[in-house]
């Protein structure tokens, strides 16, 4: 793996000379590689992790599993990549276990994502079900920690 790939994943706004710098690498070197990884599509994109609590406009997320009928000659992926073109999917894994897909949804309220579940998800061809759960309070998200409060980390040891 390119050296420079997990120091952009920790995070994509190091600047080059600082990437340069841990890699021991050139500037231009650095620059080189981050092109050709974009250029070859291993670097498909750079995002911003928001802390949802600390944002004006209100945010409703859920995963949704979804349940599927395989088709012939496509298995999961015709179906998948169709519900991946919906705006309101963030993101669609196929996975392992008691569901097939695993589908993260965003809208402004609740309605808005049950809306989606009931009138677009639910009614494709090949959805035999799916259970929607949704986000509460975030953590964690793209190993970036949200809720951290200052102070100790440990807890106080009494006698």
């Amino acid at each position: 793996m390119d050296k420079i790939l997990p120091l952009l994943r920790a995070n994509a706004r190091t600047s080059v000379t600082d990437l340069a710098k841990s890699a021991n690498l050139t500037e231009a070197e650095v620059i080189a590689r981050i092109a050709k990884l974009e250029a070859d599509g291993v670097v498909l994109g750079y995002h911003t992790v928001v802390d949802p609590k600390k944002v004006s406009k209100e945010q409703v997320s859920a995963v949704i599993e979804v349940k599927l009928t395989p088709e012939r000659e496509g298995g999961f992926d015709k179906t998948a990549e169709r519900i991946s073109r919906f705006p309101e999917v963030q993101s669609c894994y196929l996975m392992s276990g008691g569901y097939d897909l695993l589908v993260v949804v965003e809208g402004t309220t609740l309605h808005e994502v049950a809306g989606f579940v009931s009138e677009k998800l639910s009614t494709l061809k090949g959805v035999i079900s799916t259970a929607t759960h949704f986000r509460l309070k975030t953590y964690k998200e793209n190993g970036i920690e949200l809720n951290k409060e200052a102070g100790p980390q440990r807890l106080a040891v009494a006698p």
